[in-house]
């Protein structure tokens, strides 16, 4: 309702806008900050909205709708002035095309995060050890300057200077520069640092992980540019390629039952009856998917599954890919759906009563311990609730500190559990997370992108009031 006027005017039209100048701009139901939430925008997100607003209720200058639902109010978090400084800065949006929505890196050290450019003076004062730092940073071949300098060229298919070359020529990519960040200017605080910080908004954390927008050289060193617009040195992170492993479609790359192999050097077998001995038959690469017969035979004590090749292979080599055999009351109403096998490290997706996909994933390390008292992940029957296409997951537990910005396409489904992506890890089918389930990247998007409830055009996150696809976590 409109200040209890009837409905709300919805007229949304091609030629006016509204956009996020914040990390979080609220969707509400109605035109009312006492409604519920629906989702949110992201800074430098616009909308297609009405010439005038559709009330005032709890703001003063306006709710505006926008597709497909939802209205935003104007004010300290969004703007219908397309010139503001932050829309204008935050045009870069996620990458749904790429395989990770951002750029993304691991700090290899402590970090000062420069609310702007820093010069050469401000440089020796605040980082010291600069020199030494970068001397040891182009000589290590595991981290150093020649890992995966790739990544901060955003997908984008240039020539570019070795780190050795552009500090040694000092080197200024000036068109490559963001605006925002030339002739000394500092850009809008995004970050929310306290008014009068001058140059350094705080330090980032060894292991804390970070997503950029930007990446350009300037005076021979390369920057980093966070979601929230504060300037990183680059030489203190580990690019972050992203796992390069997906899961299966069925039955298009592969038909039930099958396997997934889960170590390196995993041997099938032939069984030489008249030797009475096991014969290898080669290697299987892991993380292949292997078509099975369905037989499935005891030797040793463990189980070995039959390939259609005439092997058999192990339990302890590989995951058994077969559909449930007593479906749900949700499938056989057709519901999507999506099944995880704590014990297989295995998700399945359904849709109704047939499998589509199916991929490994990392659950809580503590395995099937107790949820409430270990970092393992919760079981039961549980819906979808909310989807962010980034969201920073973060520890205060002395010892366990961490911080992972825009960790990319999360979904809760229940309390603080979530699927979503790890950039920071290559270990899918073994426990890892501290109780979410761990997704390769292209398989977290695909489930993402998949599952309800869908994320509107635009919007960054959806949250509660629409049905969620289940989640069935178990042993």
């Amino acid at each position: 309702m409109a200040d209890g006027a009837g409905p709300a005017p919805r007229a949304i039209r091609d030629d006016a806008f509204i956009a996020s100048t914040a990390m979080t701009t609220w969707v509400f139901e109605r035109p009312d900050n006492t409604s519920a939430k629906l989702g949110y925008l992201r800074a430098g997100a616009v909308m297609k909205t009405s010439q005038a607003p559709a009330g005032t209720t709890g703001c003063p200058q306006g709710w505006y709708p926008i597709e497909p639902a939802g209205y935003v109010c104007r004010g300290p978090t969004a703007t219908t002035d397309l010139t503001n400084d932050v829309v204008r800065a935050s045009t870069r949006r996620p990458n749904l095309a790429a395989r990770l929505p951002y750029m993304y890196g691991v700090l290899r050290s402590a970090a000062p995060m420069y609310t702007r450019l820093p010069s050469s003076s401000a440089l020796s004062a605040i980082e010291p050890d600069l020199s030494r730092h970068l001397h040891f940073w182009l000589r290590d071949r595991v981290m150093g300057a020649s890992y995966a300098p790739e990544v901060w060229l955003d997908g984008q298919d240039r020539e570019v200077p070795s780190p050795r070359e552009a500090l040694e020529a000092k080197l200024t990519e000036s068109e490559r520069t963001p605006w925002f960040l030339k002739d000394g200017r500092q850009p809008p605080n995004l970050a929310g640092y306290p008014a009068g910080t001058d140059l350094v908004a705080g330090r980032g954390k060894r292991r804390n992980g970070l997503a950029f927008i930007d990446s350009f050289l300037n005076d021979g060193r390369r920057y980093n540019v966070t979601t929230d617009l504060l300037v990183v040195p680059a030489d203190k992170l580990r690019p972050v390629r992203g796992s390069a492993f997906h899961g299966f479609e069925i039955p298009r790359d592969v038909d039930l039952p099958f396997a997934i192999v889960l170590r390196e050097n995993a041997h099938p077998f032939r069984f030489d009856a008249a030797r009475n001995k096991r014969v290898n038959e080669g290697e299987i690469a892991s993380r292949t998917a292997v078509a099975l017969t369905g037989k499935k035979n005891l030797f040793g004590g463990k189980f070995h599954y039959e390939t259609k090749g005439g092997t058999w292979i192990s339990e302890e080599d590989a995951s058994y890919v077969e559909a449930a055999k007593k479906m749900p009351g949700w499938a056989t109403q057709g519901e999507k759906w999506i099944d995880i096998n704590i014990t297989k490290q295995l998700l399945i997706a359904y849709e109704g009563t047939t499998p589509v996909f199916a991929t490994l994933v990392s659950t809580g390390e503590a395995g099937l311990d107790d949820p409430k008292t270990t970092r393992a992940t919760a079981r039961g029957i549980f819906r979808i609730f909310a989807k962010h296409l980034t969201a920073t997951m973060d520890s205060d537990v002395v010892g366990e500190e961490f911080e992972l910005r825009d960790i990319p396409y999360v979904q809760y489904f229940q309390d603080g559990y979530a699927l979503h992506t790890a950039y920071w890890h290559d270990s899918f089918g073994q426990p890892r997370s501290h109780g979410c389930v761990n997704l390769a990247p292209e398989d977290a998007k695909r489930l993402f992108l998949w599952t309800d409830p869908p994320i509107p055009p635009g919007w960054h996150a959806v949250m509660k009031g629409l049905t969620g696809t289940v989640v069935f976590t178990h042993r």
